[in-house]
């Protein structure tokens, strides 16, 4: 046993660096967009919603290039489980979260939409193969998307642009060349981290019987939505508890489209049936959380308590499908 308290040693270093590094990254770009006169939710609809998915990045295609589909893809469906069931559910029994009408009519039913299309994709046998692979036209298709819909975001607010940059002249950007440390010391420690999580995880894995996905789905999902977790509980306390299911919606289309489309387009990743399967949970999951926000056009707090333990019986489901329970 003594021997794999090393590699969990590590995996909690792996994290950190990712989770500090992200926040080192997106400090870093921010200061250089005030410093250009970029408007504020510009620079949150892109860089800091690229900015907390880093590490989900940063993990999926240092396993896709290592040959770790199961990690690669079990990461990205496994965060975006995290993100909707356990943080926003964890921030609505804090407070109940009101459901903004972008939300219901804009981004939440993209992200259905952006799950059934990643659901497709990953049925490769459906079309006569013997096997399920994201391959890198897949991937590329993916990824194309995420920028036509930032593009779309973008050009959706470009008319309070000039209100923005009046809001912005009160706080100062740091000094150029310290943003730039930061934005290189981050981005470094983010890739550096990603690293040191797919080695360390694959061996726990092995030591302890789990699959690759199982892992995937669990410990590194949970790394690696941290930065998601800090930033919706930091809104939470400033009383910005709506940011908290735009932020995590955002980084769920984030994960599938920009993380997972640039893994496959990196290396073709292998989809194994149990993602697939999980795939079809999580649509099933996020249409019950979306008929929550269309009935009450808000997240109570008992409807907060019904998703995280939505999360616990999933979490059940796929520990007792890894050891062969039924």
């Amino acid at each position: 046993m003594s021997h794999i308290i090393w590699p969990i040693l590590l995996l909690v270093v792996g994290f950190v660096l990712l989770v500090y590094g992200a926040d080192f990254f997106v400090d870093g770009c921010c200061s250089i967009a005030k410093t250009l006169r970029i408007p504020s939710i510009i620079i949150g609809l892109t860089i800091v919603a690229l900015g907390t998915s880093a590490p989900e990045a940063a993990v999926s295609i240092t396993a896709a290039l290592e040959g770790s589909s199961g990690i690669s893809a079990g990461n990205c469906v496994g965060s975006n489980f995290f993100n909707l069931l356990v943080i926003v559910g964890l921030c609505a029994v804090f407070a109940p979260v009101p459901v903004g009408p972008d939300i219901v009519k804009r981004d939440f039913p993209f992200s259905l939409f952006v799950e059934g299309l990643v659901l497709l994709v990953f049925c490769d046998f459906a079309f006569g193969k013997t096997s399920n692979v994201l391959g890198r036209v897949a991937g590329i298709t993916l990824f194309a998307l995420y920028l036509v819909y930032l593009g779309f975001l973008i050009f959706s607010v470009r008319k309070n642009r000039q209100a923005a940059v009046e809001k912005d002249d009160d706080d100062k950007p740091m000094p150029v060349i310290k943003a730039i440390i930061l934005i290189v010391g981050g981005g470094a420690a983010v890739v550096f981290g990603g690293n040191i999580v797919v080695d360390n995880a694959s061996m726990i894995a092995r030591f302890f019987g789990m699959s690759e996905t199982l892992i995937g789905l669990t410990i590194v999902a949970l790394g690696t939505s941290l930065p998601e977790l800090v930033t919706s509980f930091v809104a939470a306390k400033k009383g910005e508890v709506d940011l908290a299911l735009g932020n995590c919606i955002g980084s769920n289309i984030a994960n599938f489209l920009f993380v997972l489309g640039l893994s496959a387009t990196v290396r073709p990743i292998v989809i194994g049936m149990d993602v697939l399967i999980d795939t079809v949970i999580l649509i099933a999951a996020s249409a019950i959380v979306y008929v929550m926000c269309l009935t009450g056009r808000r997240l109570s707090r008992k409807e907060g308590v019904t998703m995280i333990l939505m999360y616990a019986v999933y979490t059940a489901y796929i520990f007792m499908r890894n050891y062969n329970v039924f």
